[in-house]
């Protein structure tokens, strides 16, 4: 199929040229979007001015984006309070298969009956702290991952004088960095070679990180750190899966409606508008989404001064240059 491009005039009589939807006829009105195309360059696409049947599907489209239908998603913590959400959402937006991981399967907990009835859901082995389970699972389905979710995430309050020992700062980083880094290795290969598989390639990376990787929170200043090392490290991932065409999404949220962030007075993230946020993120074909009051007026204030928002963050008072 030929890649469809052409010239729009838009308002001021200014012409454009830019990609075009298949089912856009020649001279008629259109609208146009902005996306990033698998180089990570921004691209105009000229749409059909209403929308048509099946307009998501036209593959022109879907080389712009990172759209989940159709495709097989690998989600890595099914044992997350998230997972149950993410799997539904995916689902209804159209997933071919989601495989989603399952550590220590003999250990029971309350969402797997949830996951099991889940169209399309298939419960794998996957610890993200033990490389060989890892490498396993790459081995049986790398190859056919379009998208990979992942959603582990050790979780606990305290800094570093609070804490007795270094036990939770070790698990923090196992799973928020290193797990991150295992998992990577293990899939990030094959994923980038199948980048241009045709019209269900492999096509996204979906990290979720914590918002307080850009800064600190002291009262969950160590989770915090380790989130800030998974930040830096999916700049390196998505270097590196660029050349394949793979999309590394980041998303980012304040705090999450689950059992360790109860401490911590609302707003705070609920399930739901997480994995509506990433089905959309990914539709939109996205690299970074904020999710949530707390992680959207954060980035404002980053934004606006790095270091002005580390004094509010920690407390702290005085001029700030």
């Amino acid at each position: 199929m030929p890649w469809r491009i052409g010239t729009v005039i838009i308002e001021g009589n200014v012409p454009i040229i830019c990609h075009v939807h298949g089912d856009v006829p020649r001279g008629s009105e259109v609208r146009i979007i902005n996306r990033l195309d698998k180089s990570g360059q921004g691209v105009l696409m000229a749409l059909p001015k209403e929308d048509t049947p099946a307009m998501d599907d036209d593959p022109q489209l879907r080389e712009l984006t990172c759209d989940p239908k159709y495709r097989r998603i690998l989600l890595t913590d099914g044992r997350s309070s998230d997972a149950i959400a993410i799997a539904t959402a995916l689902s209804a937006a159209g997933a071919a298969t989601i495989f989603v991981g399952e550590s220590e399967a003999w250990r029971p907990y309350p969402g797997r009956a949830a996951l099991l009835a889940i169209n399309n859901v298939v419960l794998v082995p996957l610890d993200v702290t033990d490389e060989k389970s890892v490498r396993e699972l790459a081995g049986e389905i790398g190859g056919k991952t379009d998208i990979l979710v992942n959603n582990a995430r050790f979780v606990r309050p305290g800094g570093i004088l609070d804490r007795v020992d270094t036990v939770f700062a070790r698990s923090e980083m196992e799973v928020n960095y290193l797990g991150l880094m295992r998992l990577a290795q293990a899939f990030g290969p094959a994923m980038r070679g199948r980048g241009a598989d045709g019209t269900n390639s492999a096509a996204a990376w979906v990290n979720i990180i914590s918002v307080y990787a850009y800064s600190n929170h002291p009262a969950f200043g160590s989770f915090s750190a380790s989130s800030a090392a998974a930040f830096s490290l999916t700049q390196c991932l998505r270097a590196e899966l660029r050349p394949g065409g793979i999309r590394v999404f980041n998303l980012y949220v304040g705090p999450t409606d689950d059992e360790w962030h109860q401490p911590l007075p609302p707003p705070k993230v609920a399930p739901a508008a997480l994995a509506k946020a990433l089905v959309a993120g990914l539709q939109d074909g996205l690299e970074d989404a904020y999710v949530g009051d707390v992680a959207r007026d954060l980035i404002d204030r980053w934004r606006a001064g790095p270091k002005l928002l580390e004094r509010e963050m920690t407390g702290s008072t005085g001029d700030v240059e």
